[in-house]
This record gives structure tokens, C-alpha cells and sequence, in this order.
């Protein structure tokens, strides 16, 4: 199939769509259609995310650590790098979307899989507007981290099911392990998180 112009209202009204009614709109996305499409969404997904990154790092947020560089080299490294893990993010993650979805009976097709993979992106900036959260409290960064996370396993969900047409309930077993799976590992960072916090109370120069 050839490739069609993008259609930025339509990226708009879909990324809208997804966070809203996942369901509806995986129901309805096109699985087909060539790789420039995805492959332009993510990027533009990268590159909100990176401006939001940004903004923070230059409104005095230390989010990433400014070191020596200044505020100013830090937001536009963090821009070139949210692009960059967006394109890298892209392809692999369509590779583990595609075993996510050899497991549970469904499309096996690559492009579809990156297709969904990058309709998922659209956590991406969202992921970034939150970002302040580190420098105020990486405990409640971490837990709303967590929520999100945990929205991205049930976008996953509708995209198995609806996209990929995978069986749902093989589907159903394959999230909760990994929301099972993120939990803990979210859990363990706070766990981590405060016994280094208690032992700097305990040692100020440790």
C-alpha cells in the first residue's frame, strides 16, 4: 500500500483519542498503511517531550542533573535525546509489541506492531509534563510514574485485542503479570529510595 501525506489534525484528534477512549481507537486503527506515518508520530511524541524537558531544566528544575553544563546545553541534549530513544524506541518496541503479541495468538505483522508501538508513544509527553515531580518528590514521582505506567498496560491491552486481534484472554494473564512485574519494581526503587534517604539522615557525609 502506498504511503499517504500526514495528516496532522488527524495525529491530533487520534493521540486525543488514545488516551481517551483506547479502546474505540485501536478498534479503529489502520494497521497498514507503510513505516513514515508511525515513524513520524514518534518523533513528533520525542519532540514534545524533550521541549517539556526543556522547559523544566530552564525554569530551574535539576531533573537531570545539570552539572556543568548549564541549563540551556542540558534542555537541548535532553531534546535531541528524547528524539533519538523515540526513533530507537520505535523499532524496538515493535519487536517486543510483536512477542507480546506472538504470545497471545495475534498479528505477527511488523508494521502493525509498530504501528501500535507508536499510537503508545503518545505517553511519551505525558510522561514529560509529569517530570517536574523528581525534583519536588521522587516518592510521589515515583507512584505517579506508576499510574502511568499502569494506563500504558491497558492501552497494551485494548492494542492486543483490538489491533492485533490477540487473544483476550491470554492477553488479560500477560498484563497483569507485567503490571505485577511493575509494581515491584517500583515498590523496590521506594524501598531503595528511603533506606539511602535514611542512612544520609543517619550519616550527613555518607
Amino acid at each position: 500500500m502506498s504511503e499517504k501525506s500526514f495528516d496532522f489534525n488527524e495525529f491530533i484528534a487520534g493521540s486525543i483519542k488514545s488516551l481517551q477512549n483506547p479502546r474505540e481507537y485501536f478498534s479503529e486503527m489502520k494497521t497498514s498503511g507503510g513505516f513514515v506515518e508511525p515513524l513520524i508520530k514518534a518523533l513528533i511524541y520525542g519532540l514534545v517531550a524533550g521541549i517539556i524537558y526543556y522547559v523544566w531544566v530552564l525554569a530551574g528544575l535539576n531533573i537531570a542533573g545539570v552539572g556543568p553544563f548549564g541549563a540551556s546545553a542540558v534542555g537541548v541534549m535532553a531534546i535531541f535525546g528524547t528524539l533519538f530513544a523515540s526513533l530507537i524506541g520505535l523499532f524496538i518496541g515493535g519487536v517486543i509489541m510483536l512477542i507480546f503479541s506472538a504470545i497471545c495468538s495475534g498479528s505477527t505483522d511488523y508494521e502493525a506492531n509498530v504501528r501500535v508501538t507508536a499510537s503508545m508513544m503518545v505517553l511519551t509527553p505525558i510522561n514529560a509534563i509529569f517530570g517536574f515531580l523528581i525534583a519536588v518528590s521522587p516518592a510521589l514521582s515515583t507512584i505517579v510514574g506508576l499510574l502511568i505506567n499502569a494506563y500504558g498496560l491497558w492501552m497494551i491491552y485494548n492494542a492486543l485485542t483490538q489491533s492485533l486481534k490477540a487473544k483476550e484472554s491470554s492477553v488479560k494473564v500477560l498484563v497483569i503479570v507485567l503490571l505485577v512485574v511493575v509494581v515491584f519494581f517500583t515498590l523496590l526503587g521506594l524501598l531503595v529510595g528511603a533506606f539511602f534517604s535514611a542512612a544520609e539522615s543517619y550519616h550527613p557525609n555518607f
